[in-house]
């Protein structure tokens, strides 16, 4: 490599220095030195031994055959629930020192949060740990809703290794948990990770009953108040969004509120279908055509093949 022209080396100097000027006096989008910030990288290295946890011998390497299963499960715990509690608490006194918003309300005292945190984010971590069973058996009745949904799969180890809807699932199931226990932005970060490596946004807020199968999934986008029934099949690029968005008296948009689809039992979407609005509910057993748009309720067992179904 050439040496660099001085003039570069100054011009360069002075770039940082102007940046770090702004990142003193701007704000808004820089958290320079705040520990308490959740830690896309932290939340990872979580969820990475959860899903080891949760598939044993598919995430987290190999186990050897003799391997104590007790004594492997035992240490995964002990090291989540440490850097779990460490998070939450952090995340915790983030959000009361900045006033963020919370799903649900949380354990805290109004006189003094902070005193309250570091227990509170144990509590909670422990409390997430306990439902990890329950985690895996709804887990268990996805991969068997892929197996058996797609004539394509050869077996269950190739849905837990290959398919993109299952891991965008399986994480949902490890953040839903979260979201359900007040916790801000950790269970967000989970699903946007899944996101990025699958092509599937699913809200940690939306509620999915068991046996949900997700064939291809990329471009699919479920919102945060959709409810999903059991045995519910979508294809790439199904919406289950919002049809519109209330106002504050200020104009913003208005938080919270039922925005997005009641998809009941046994309901089956096809590619590229939007169905829009926290009125529309897709009754047991409906079948909703490739590219159709509904934004009105489809009765049990109804076919909607046609490309816009609105009886507004």
């Amino acid at each position: 490599m050439n040496p660099r022209d001085p003039r570069c080396s100054g011009r360069l100097q002075d770039l940082a220095r102007e940046l770090a000027a702004d990142y003193q006096s701007a704000g808004g989008i820089n958290r320079a030195g705040d520990a308490e910030l959740p830690s896309f990288a932290r939340v990872e290295a979580v969820l990475q031994d959860l899903l080891t946890i949760v598939f044993p011998g598919y995430f987290g390497g190999r186990l050897g055959a003799r391997a104590c299963l007790e004594t492997f499960v035992a240490a995964k715990i002990d090291a989540v629930y440490d850097a779990l509690a460490e998070i939450l608490g952090g995340t915790l006194a983030f959000c009361a020192r900045e006033g963020v918003h919370t799903p649900q309300p949380l354990p805290l005292s109004d006189a003094d949060p902070l005193a309250d945190i570091p227990s509170a984010a144990e509590s909670l971590a422990l409390a997430y740990l306990g439902r990890l069973p329950g985690i895996r058996s709804l887990v268990r009745t996805d991969v068997e809703a892929a197996f058996l949904g797609d004539p394509a799969a050869t077996g269950r180890d190739e849905v837990i290794l290959c398919y993109p809807g299952l891991l965008a699932i399986a994480v949902h199931r490890l953040a839903h948990p979260l979201q359900e226990a007040g916790v801000p932005i950790v269970p967000r970060l989970m699903s946007e990770w899944a996101h990025a490596r699958t092509g599937v946004d699913i809200h940690p807020g939306a509620t999915i009953g068991p046996h949900f199968f997700i064939d291809h999934g990329t471009g699919v986008v479920v919102g945060e108040t959709t409810r999903i029934g059991a045995r519910v099949k979508i294809y790439q690029g199904v919406t289950l969004g919002a049809l519109s968005f209330k106002r504050a008296p200020d104009g913003s948009l208005a938080k919270g509120g039922r925005r997005h689809p009641t998809i009941e039992d046994d309901v089956t979407i096809y590619a590229n279908a939007t169905i829009l609005g926290g009125e529309t509910v897709v009754g047991r057993g409906a079948v909703i055509g490739g590219g159709c748009w509904v934004v009105a309720s489809v009765p049990a067992g109804g076919r909607i093949l046609t490309h816009t179904h609105d009886d507004r």
